[in-house]
């Protein structure tokens, strides 16, 4: 018997989720649960996203693994172990490995397979998508599952294609591994992957020479093993911290001093920042104070104390100024954690060469040519990130009412109500997506509350025969003025990042995550006990009258 709801049996599929990452893997569980029948395109061999995909050496998560984990089940939190305070990417794949196996996800995943387009048709009121093995299917409801940070971003530099050597990302990285030993390596980038794999590729290859355009600020993460003492009182305190984090502005469970970094001491200050870098280490850092986000005099303190860490550390006075961001915003950019980036620079194997002043001119066919000055290398490994927050969504040609474009929409920068919809693609829901909380939280909790909060619509939807839903124009155009008016009472604007597309070439400048956890949370709650306020419902009955 289909118990499924009538308005769904005309699709092959009543939703189809496009990514098997930790979202997609999730949304597919939750609708099953459900009772819908569900089908999830995944473009890798395998499930794990950006754990799928980021297999560089040194990659781990800076979020702490007893939290950046599901919390659907409490019995998957109670048996699963995790090994290290940050467990690396062999054990974060493992576990959505085990994820897979232990709800039986597999047999609505599908591999090796791009969603190339999803066309709505708005008599019919489904979505076809078609994939790159040439085939279409239907569903009522599409999801994009892709991920924030799931596109690399490959710049072009003059004469790559000439280059003899090999030539790596970080983000697209062999699945088999890199061997460096003997060989001449050239690194590209200094955001998080390339302050994670500079240690372990210094440590193999014959030399390393570093590419930096722009200093990054990063603090020691302090990871180490975890005792079964320490999982065990965590395991036995999970829906209490869970709920903690569900409260938190960053979803996460940080120690936040409650206190301005201005209203104390310029000894206290240097205390308490020592307590921190000795201690906890990591993102909790930026908890040493509460305004070292929101006030640009309370940053100076935290940036003049990292500078000053940086240069008591790298042994070059040269190399040290060129590593310290001068007049730099902590956290603008997202605040990487390391384990021994900085003392790496004190090996004689590794150099370093600034081209803020003198970009790099060309690759050549046996190397890097910067100023005139030619860096002979085997290999070059581009750690230059992702396209951000938008570069999956628009890397499927979506189009919606009246075959709207979502490129040709969002060509001015991503426009959404409350990053789940956007105005004229019904049915069309995005997990994190920009106007989100997202990457300013721990993404397996904005995961959980998206995806719960998705499902939950699609069930309203169905029990109440609603053929479309959409946001309101006004609803988005006052989400994506108060995305910005909150991230404007921050420092997250100040400086060019991933957070705004700086990284990618042409890429529109705009703020895309939004600010605070739990008043999104509350704002979300607040929507749906008002009747999905600012959204427009098209119901069965309206439709056919």
């Amino acid at each position: 018997m289909d118990d499924r709801s009538p308005i769904t049996t005309r699709a092959d599929f009543d939703a189809v989720v496009v990514g098997a990452g930790f979202a997609g893997m999730f949304m597919l569980h939750r609708l099953r649960q459900q009772g819908l029948k569900v089908r999830v395109f995944e473009r890798g061999s395998g499930v794990g996203g950006t754990w799928f995909w980021n297999r560089y050496p040194g990659a781990r998560c800076d979020t702490e693994s007893m939290e950046y984990s599901y919390q659907f089940d409490d019995a998957l939190q109670q048996e699963w172990n995790w090994p290290e305070r940050y467990s690396a990417q062999p054990e974060i794949l493992k576990y959505a490995n085990h994820v897979a196996d232990r709800y039986q996800l597999r047999p609505d995943l599908q591999f090796n397979t791009q969603v190339l387009s999803a066309t709505y048709d708005d008599a019919r009121h489904l979505w076809t998508i078609a994939t790159n093995d040439g085939k279409a299917v239907s569903a009522r409801y599409f999801i994009m599952a892709t991920g924030t940070l799931s596109v690399a971003n490959k710049p072009k530099f003059a004469g790559l294609d000439s280059f003899k050597g090999r030539v790596f990302y970080t983000s697209d990285w062999p699945h088999d591994g890199v061997d460096f030993s003997g060989r001449r390596v050239a690194l590209i980038g200094t955001g998080s992957s390339g302050i994670q794999s500079t240690p372990h590729i210094a440590e193999q290859a014959a030399r390393l020479t570093v590419f930096q355009r722009t200093p990054n600020f990063s603090v020691p993460a302090r990871n180490r093993p975890l005792t079964d003492d320490e999982r065990n009182a965590t395991k036995a305190r999970y829906g209490e911290l869970r709920n903690f984090t569900y409260q938190q502005p960053f979803a996460t469970q940080f120690h936040l001093n409650d206190v301005s970094a201005l209203s104390v001491s310029a000894e206290e200050r240097r205390r308490v920042y020592e307590e921190r870098w000795n201690g906890l280490g990591g993102l909790h850092f930026m908890a040493a104070f509460n305004d070292l986000m929101f006030n640009g005099e309370a940053n100076k303190t935290v940036a003049e104390f990292i500078v000053d860490k940086i240069h008591a550390i790298v042994k070059d006075p040269k190399k040290a100024e060129i590593l310290a961001p001068r007049n730099g915003v902590v956290g603008c950019k997202r605040l990487c954690s390391d384990t021994g980036y900085f003392e790496t620079f004190n090996r004689d194997n590794v150099d370093l060469v600034d081209v803020s002043r003198s970009p790099i001119e060309e690759v050549t066919e046996t190397g890097i040519r910067v100023d005139g000055i030619d860096y002979p290398v085997d290999d070059i490994v581009f750690a230059t990130g992702f396209d951000a927050m938008t570069g999956a969504l628009l890397g499927v040609d979506i189009r919606g009412r009246n075959g709207l474009s979502l490129r040709e929409k969002w060509a001015a920068g991503p426009r959404t109500y409350l990053g789940l919809q956007t105005v004229g693609f019904p049915n069309l829901f995005m997990v994190t997506g920009p106007g989100s909380p997202s990457v300013l939280s721990n993404m397996m909790v904005s995961i959980d509350q998206h995806v719960n909060l998705i499902s939950d619509t699609i069930r309203y939807l169905d029990s109440r025969e609603v053929l479309a839903m959409e946001p309101e124009q006004a609803a988005e155009d006052g989400w994506v003025s108060h995305v910005n008016e909150v991230a404007d009472l921050t420092v997250y604007p100040t400086c060019n990042s991933w957070y705004l597309g700086s990284n990618v070439p042409g890429k529109t400048r705009v703020f895309m995550p939004y600010v605070g956890f739990n008043t999104y949370v509350a704002r979300c709650k607040d929507v749906v006990a008002n009747g999905y306020q600012g959204f427009r419902l098209e119901r069965r009955d309206a439709a056919t009258a």
